[in-house]
């Protein structure tokens, strides 16, 4: 192999791909409450690896209280963008790559439906027993009906958790019943509302 085409690694030569693209994977961290947590119904979403790569981190609390409710005739929990309202949210956190942070935005129909934000949460290492924060994305429901604010509002989410409202799999929903209908507002409130 000619020397135009080599190219040194540690020191050694190394053949040179031609037309090879070195790219880095742009890692994120995401804060899940809901169906996509661990023993939940969507959690194969981050389990998938067709989906992209994900690494559990673990169990995460939001820094600023938001509501947590569950509402449609589907039971779906929903993070209602209205801090200082609600609880400090139990959740948890996993490490994503680009493509696994794509497929959530479409399973949670970021910017349409749900809006992913940056925000604050602490996590306990596994072995210290330390908190340390995280900036996490995590998805809101930032239009909605104001009547959802007088739902109960949980500090932590399962799907067969005491409320006795199980999550309806998408697959057994009705394909005509719009249940955005029933939650999506015209409002959308500022951070400080």
């Amino acid at each position: 192999m000619s020397s135009a085409l080599m190219i040194k690694f540690l020191g050694l030569p190394v053949p040179k791909q031609i037309g090879y693209v070195h790219t880095t994977r742009m890692m994120h961290k995401v804060f899940v409450y809901g169906t996509l947590k661990r023993d939940e119904p969507n959690n194969y979403w981050l389990s998938d690896k067709k989906n992209g790569h994900s690494a559990y981190i673990g169990e995460g609390t939001t820094t600023k209280k938001y509501p947590l409710i569950i509402a449609t005739k589907y039971n779906i929990p929903f993070l209602i963008f209205k801090p200082g309202t609600g609880n400090l949210v139990k959740g948890e956190v996993y490490q994503v790559d680009d493509a696994m942070l794509g497929k959530l935005d479409i399973l949670e129909d970021h910017p349409n439906y749900y809006v992913r934000e940056l925000d604050d949460i602490n996590t306990i290492k596994d072995k210290s027993n330390e908190e340390v924060m995280f900036k996490c994305w995590v998805y809101f429901l930032k239009k909605f009906k104001p009547e959802l604010l007088r739902r109960p509002m949980l500090e932590s989410y399962s799907s067969l958790g005491p409320h006795g409202l199980p999550y309806m799999d998408r697959s057994k929903r009705d394909p005509y019943h719009n249940y955005k209908s029933e939650i999506k507002g015209d409002n959308e409130p500022s951070d400080s509302s």
